[in-house]
């Protein structure tokens, strides 16, 4: 097994530094954040960052990174407080990752990338149509991390989406029976297979495979 210090890592040339630590957290969720500005112009960008907060109230969080350039999902969040979170998949994973190009706030992913996007029930913010799961958010908070000067972003879910064949009895979402992508690193996409599922763990009880 190899070993890196902290300086080590600090000595990387800078692109190896960024492949080397993005991919150190291993396999993560890729997803696809879908948002509109008030003059109706939509946007699509792919994040690797969002995570799960809390079931009551059910919070998503995600980072975005600094804000010190035009951030155009940031920017539409803020003044729309609505977004969408999509999952990626096998056909549309080579489309996701292009929506990382640096495009014009007049031009939007949705039509350079040609994902198609939808509205449901008057939500103002755009879906990613052809997706077996997505949410639809509302911002809640943002919390400034001044260790790198980025954000994270907190989405209360108001809507969620998702195919009937991958809802279980006991709430359970069988995602890893869609064709649902993971990433890792920064340009990275993996399919992913269930190894298991185990009863809820207690110090007294043997564990049991579901």
């Amino acid at each position: 097994m190899k070993t890196f210090h902290h300086d080590d890592i600090r000595d990387f040339d800078k692109r190896y530094r960024s492949h080397f630590i993005n991919s150190v957290s291993g396999i993560k969720s890729m997803n696809l954040i879908g948002s509109q500005n008030k003059k109706g112009q939509t946007n699509l960008a792919i994040f690797s960052s969002v995570i799960h907060l809390g079931s009551h109230p059910p919070l998503v969080g995600f980072i975005q990174r600094p804000t010190s350039v035009s951030r155009h999902t940031y920017e539409n969040i803020v003044g729309t407080s609505f977004y969408t979170i999509n999952a990626v998949t096998e056909t549309i994973a080579m489309q996701a990752h292009q929506t990382s190009a640096r495009y014009n706030r007049e031009e939007s992913e949705f039509d350079e990338t040609s994902i198609e996007s939808e509205f449901i029930d008057g939500f103002h913010a755009p879906y990613v149509k052809n997706t077996p799961l997505k949410l639809g958010l509302q911002l809640d908070d943002i919390i400034d991390i001044p260790s790198n000067d980025t954000k994270m972003i907190i989405g209360k879910v108001q809507y969620v989406h998702v195919d009937e064949g991958l809802l279980g009895e006991d709430g359970h979402l069988h995602v890893d029976e869609a064709p649902i992508l993971g990433g890792v690193g920064l340009d990275t996409y993996v399919k992913t297979e269930k190894h298991g599922r185990y009863s809820y763990a207690k110090p007294d009880k043997i564990l049991k495979k579901l």
